[in-house]
Order: C-alpha cells, then sequence, then structure tokens
C-alpha cells in the first residue's frame, strides 16, 4: 500500500477494516488525491475527467467480489468534494465497502463531500457499506455531508449499511431511491452522536413498479447535548410494499426529532411508518446493576447492544 501517515492508516482500519493492501479491486483516496488503486478483471476503477472523483464498471460476471473504495483525511481546514458513480451489470453480486475517516488535530473545520450514484442492472444484487468516523482532539470541526442516488432495474437488491458512530461533529445524510419492478432496498442506519454534534438523515425511496419492496430502518443514540433529525419518505406509484422506522434512545440534554411521511399514489401500495423515541427503560437497568454493574457500565452496555 502506498505510504500513508499513522493517522491515515488508523482511520482506514476504523471505517474499513483494511490494515493491509487488500485483495481484488480498490481505491483509496487521502487528503484529496489518489493513494492507490486496483482493479480486477470484472471490476475497472478510471478517474473522471471533468470533476473530482471515479466511475467503478462492475460487470455481470463479478460474483461475490468486493471493492473498497474509502476516504481518508488528516489535514485540517481542508474540503474535500467527489463524484463517484457505479455502474453494475445484469445480475452482478458485489459488496463495496466506502465511507470516510477524518482526523482533525488543527483549528480549522475540515469537510468531506461524496456524491455517489448507483446504476443497478436487472437481478443484481449490491451490498454497500459506508462507515463515517471522525478523531483528533483539535478544535477544528469534521464535518460529511454524504449524498447516495440509487436506481435500481427489475428485480435488483440493494442492502445498504450506514454507520456513524463516532467523532463526527455535524453531518446531513441525504439518501435517494428509485425502484422498478420487484426491486428490493434494504436500509439499515446506525447512528450515534455526543457533546454538540448534530445529525440529519434524509431518505427519499420511490416504489415506481409492480412488486418492489423498501424497509428503511434507523436505530440511534442522542447523548449529551447533540440533535439528531431523522426524515424518511416512502411514495408508492405502484403495487409495493413499504416500510420505514426510527427507533431512537435519548441521552442527557439531547434531542432528537422523527420525521416519517407516506404518500401512497396507487391503491394497492401498502406502506407502514414506525417512531420510538425515549430513554433507557429503568428496569433495564435496574437487572444489569443486579448483576454487579455500575449505572454507568449498564447504560454503555444497553447502548452497545442497541447499535449492534
Amino acid at each position: 500500500m502506498a505510504e500513508l501517515t499513522q493517522a491515515q492508516k488508523d482511520l482506514l482500519e476504523q471505517i474499513a477494516g483494511l490494515t493491509c493492501r487488500p485483495d481484488g479491486a480498490f481505491n483509496i483516496r487521502a487528503n484529496g488525491g489518489l493513494a492507490e488503486r486496483a482493479v480486477t478483471d470484472h471490476i475497472n476503477i478510471t478517474s473522471k475527467s471533468d470533476v473530482p472523483g471515479i466511475d467503478i464498471t462492475i460487470k455481470s460476471e463479478a460474483q461475490g467480489e468486493t471493492v473498497y473504495i474509502p476516504v481518508v483525511m488528516d489535514e485540517s481546514g481542508m474540503v474535500d468534494v467527489v463524484y463517484n458513480d457505479f455502474f453494475v451489470g445484469d445480475g452482478a453480486d458485489v459488496t463495496i465497502v466506502a465511507g470516510c475517516g477524518i482526523h482533525n488535530c488543527g483549528a480549522d473545520d475540515s469537510q468531506h463531500d461524496g456524491i455517489h450514484r448507483f446504476f443497478v442492472g436487472k437481478g443484481a444484487h449490491v451490498k454497500y457499506v459506508e462507515n463515517h468516523y471522525g478523531s483528533g482532539d483539535g478544535m477544528g470541526k469534521r464535518i460529511l455531508n454524504p449524498v447516495t442516488e440509487v436506481y435500481m432495474d427489475e428485480d435488483s437488491s440493494v442492502e445498504m449499511e450506514m454507520v456513524q458512530i463516532k467523532g463526527v461533529d455535524s453531518t446531513i445524510r441525504t439518501t435517494k431511491s428509485e425502484l422498478k419492478a420487484g426491486a428490493k432496498l434494504i436500509i439499515r442506519e446506525r447512528l450515534m452522536t455526543h457533546g454538540e454534534q448534530h445529525a440529519e438523515s434524509i431518505y427519499t425511496t420511490e416504489l415506481n413498479g409492480d412488486g418492489s419492496s423498501a424497509d428503511v430502518v434507523s436505530r440511534s443514540v442522542a447523548r449529551e447535548n447533540s440533535y439528531q433529525k431523522y426524515t424518511s419518505r416512502i411514495v408508492g406509484n405502484a403495487a409495493c410494499t413499504g416500510h420505514t422506522e426510527c427507533d431512537a434512545i435519548l441521552m442527557d440534554n439531547a434531542r432528537v426529532l422523527a420525521v416519517p411521511e407516506l404518500d401512497a399514489a396507487c391503491l394497492d401500495a401498502s406502506l407502514v411508518h414506525e417512531a420510538a423515541i425515549g430513554k433507557i427503560a429503568g428496569d433495564q437497568l435496574i437487572k444489569l446493576m443486579t448483576l454487579g454493574l455500575t449505572q454507568e457500565e449498564a447504560e454503555e452496555e444497553i447502548v452497545n447492544g442497541f447499535l449492534a
């Protein structure tokens, strides 16, 4: 692997589980530039010529392959914007590990905005993992504003894991999806905020074909003085099924706002939303404390289990 700073290596391990050069296709971006890249017979990665970013072409022959496209930053005051497009062939089966880590020890804000578009072919399956993480003891903020667009052809399926557990001061996560007939989308968000952090998640899902389905679920913990807003809109334009859910634990002086929205434009659309926000149940704490845990230890056990 190309020479990276120790902070960048630590970030790579946190967001992508990488401690050495991965097998298969990958593209590692560090401080706004290419650190290292590799391609395979079935997955090609090329740099865009007009804007910063890459095109990732995944052939139909790709079956059970993984491609890594993490971004790491440890330069204070940097603003990095990238445009990444994924072209997934009919019937392909691929895992994409993305995400961004920012280490900021300076006084200036550091920011990464990643705009990802997925064009998923007929019958293809994509698992997309996006981890966000921040570290560093500087006064400058760590800001992440990802935008994700997913266009799914007939009978395709996409599973998305959107995870942010630590160190991000401000984020607006925007995800838009459009599904054709028989397409299936599953989104699982896990989020924790603390201190004065601000996090906003915006999901818009359009079910445009008969037999399409979406299940969008967010689990979050808001601590100290942090603020979270979860907005999820599902539009049923066909005979489809849609479900969205926000399940949040509220602690200290934090605030959580859930805004579910359903728009049924077809008689045969079946759409459901759920939202539950509240503090940790007292009986859960008491049960763990009777086993010898302090209240603080019991709270941590409950939070870790909830976000697992």
